[in-house]
């Protein structure tokens, strides 16, 4: 009977994984192809980038989903309905505009999308952490990305792939009912129960326990700057350049099936091989040095991009090129993300690491907005020579940090 129960829990953590990854592809790489597909200017193409800020800025209304119950179905489920109501509306909105006639309004419920996906983002993690047993949650994220990774290959390369025989709208409209598969997770879900402990009644007061505490400890330490430069560098030149496929694929002559298949099932299995080779290394070289050789073969791999161009319309090239960069980026999320792990003092673990992988996108949402007036200027060529060597900076930052501020490992640092 446990074994059953538990089978069922983690397939609601999948359910809710899918409903986690289905808007992503939805306001990023498939609107973006959406957009070149009707020759929208290269300026307007890079905005999209900006749209997802909310990703990156969710720990600011995170606290809201804590402090206030909803009057119905409990704190977690209470607000995931509701959240994955407006979730759905938001999609079946987006397949019914049209950004041809009106551009900004297509951009702006792509922002609300974003926004709305963000909070369940929340709301899943925190619905994750109270029901899953420590010794399980391993088990429970991995439900999760299986989840999450099956919905974003739905979204982006099936949307795409759909698109040819449908029409953009009615592709995306189809998403809208695929994502009913959030609400019923979380009816199916168990209210988690949560002994909570008795908080300081004012707000500065609770301000201070949750996040100045850990943002003084992080800033206290030395080399602090310079671990957050690094952060933000890391991945400048991959900010740039994303934001620009979908466009430089039509330029080149590429159609949205061979689009589809090469960022679909062929980069997904690309990036969790990657995964699994950046772990490797990691253990063998050291989270540092790892790092370093990961980042540089980043780096050589965006310089494939450039290369593309000699092969317009040629379908194997673009699938060799898009597994190579999507294994790159797994074997360097690897590293970057132990990295990160690495820096949480053991006292405020959740909220140093949601505030560092706050900021590891941020030149994504926000210079990776100019990266079509860069485009535009420069050619698209030069564009992505310029995009591979702007990761250059980030390995110079990690030279300074491994002689001066080397990672250690923080889990010693309290008494056991």
């Amino acid at each position: 009977m446990m074994k059953g129960a538990a089978f069922r829990t983690f397939g609601i953590m999948g359910g809710l994984g899918f409903s986690s990854g289905l808007p992503l592809a939805l306001s990023g790489f498939t609107l973006r192809m959406w957009l070149s597909s009707a020759h929208l200017g290269l300026g307007v193409i890079g905005l999209t980038a900006n749209i997802g800020l909310a990703y990156t800025l969710k720990f600011l209304w995170s606290p809201v989903f804590d402090e206030v119950k909803p009057p119905f179905f409990g704190r977690r489920r209470g607000w995931l309905l509701l959240v994955q109501g407006g979730l759905l509306a938001c999609i079946a909105a987006l397949g019914l505009s049209d950004p041809v006639a009106h551009v900004g309004v297509t951009l702006g419920i792509g922002a609300v999308l974003a926004f709305v996906s963000a909070s369940q983002d929340i709301l899943i993690d925190a619905w994750r952490i109270e029901t899953f047993a420590p010794r399980a949650q391993g088990a429970a994220l991995a439900a999760y990305v299986w989840g999450y990774r099956g919905a974003m290959l739905i979204s982006g390369a099936g949307v795409i792939a759909l698109s040819v025989k449908t029409g953009w709208h009615e592709a995306i409209l189809l998403m809208a009912v695929l994502a009913l598969a959030g609400p019923v997770a979380t009816w199916l879900a168990v209210e988690p129960e949560v002994m909570r402990e008795a908080v300081p009644a004012r707000f500065g007061a609770r301000f201070a326990q949750a996040v100045r505490e850990p943002l003084v400890e992080f800033l206290s330490r030395r080399g602090a700057l310079v671990v957050v430069a690094f952060i933000i560098l890391f991945r400048l030149g991959e900010a740039l350049a994303g934001v620009m496929l979908p466009p430089y694929y039509t330029f080149l002559g590429f159609n949205r099936a061979a689009i589809a298949v090469a960022n679909g099932p062929v980069a997904l299995a690309a990036v969790l091989l990657g995964a699994a080779v950046g772990g490797v290394l990691v253990a063998r070289l050291g989270v540092g040095r790892a790092l370093l050789v990961t980042g540089l073969f980043q780096t050589a791999a965006m310089v494939m991009y450039p290369v593309l161009g000699l092969f317009p319309g040629e379908p194997h090239m673009l699938v060799l090129i898009s597994a190579l960069e999507a294994f790159a980026e797994g074997v360097s999320d690897a590293a970057f993300m132990t990295y990160m792990s690495g820096l949480c003092h053991p006292e405020h673990t959740a909220t140093q690491f949601a505030l560092l992988s706050s900021l590891a996108p941020i030149a994504l949402r926000t210079i990776g907005g100019l990266s079509g007036y860069m485009a535009a200027a420069m050619g698209f060529i030069p564009f992505f020579i310029m995009s591979a060597f702007a990761a250059l900076p980030a390995m110079a930052v990690m030279l300074v940090i491994l002689r001066f501020y080397p990672p250690v490992d923080r889990r010693g640092e309290l008494p056991a």
